[in-house]
């Protein structure tokens, strides 16, 4: 193998190699804590159905802003662990020792990362509107980096997952805006 592809492999190699050495070095118990807690809550969106539910119920709110986020996260579920995750057959990155915490291990492809897609989705589609939008980027930013620290996905699957994350909240802001807030639904 040779030409622009072969070196395109190779640069994200090198990239997921010293992201995963960088990773080693910061492990600790208590960060396996947070990680493994972030991973297993990031699982079928669980956490942003929560933001999404407890932001519908707030007095300023209408139901319809659960609706929404379950519909968008919905819709980048299918499309990412279906048709996206079929084009590819990355395999997930190997973990040898013993995990210090119970994690679902999933079959599907490693590239990209549906974590990071769901959580970067979320954070842009809760975001719009609202003051709290540097916390729901926070914590999309610890779901997805969770995967890295867990070993589920290479660094590059997050950083794709995210990207695809990106482009379907841009979409989905597009397509269905912020609901209004005076009056009932």
């Amino acid at each position: 193998m040779s030409g622009p592809l072969h070196r395109v492999t190779q640069a994200v190699a090198r990239f997921d190699t010293v992201i995963d050495t960088r990773v080693d070095r910061v492990r600790s118990p208590r960060l396996d804590k947070l990680m493994y807690a972030a991973s297993e809550l990031g699982d079928f969106s669980l956490i942003w159905q929560l933001i999404g539910t407890s932001r519908a119920m707030a007095p300023d709110r209408r139901p319809m802003h659960a609706v929404r986020v379950a519909a968008v996260l919905g819709v980048e579920s299918a499309l990412v662990n279906g048709p996206v995750k079929s084009m590819f057959r990355r395999h997930r990155p190997a973990w040898e020792q013993e995990r210090p915490r119970r994690l679902r291990r999933p079959r599907t492809s490693s590239f990209p990362s549906g974590h990071a897609s769901a959580a970067v989705t979320a954070a842009g589609v809760l975001s719009q509107n609202d003051p709290l939008w540097p916390l729901y980027y926070a914590v999309a930013a610890v779901v997805a980096s969770s995967r890295v620290y867990v070993k589920i996905h290479h660094p590059s699957d997050v950083v794709a997952g995210a990207l695809v994350g990106l482009v379907l909240a841009r979409t989905a802001r597009r397509l269905w805006p912020f609901p209004a807030t005076d009056g009932p639904s």
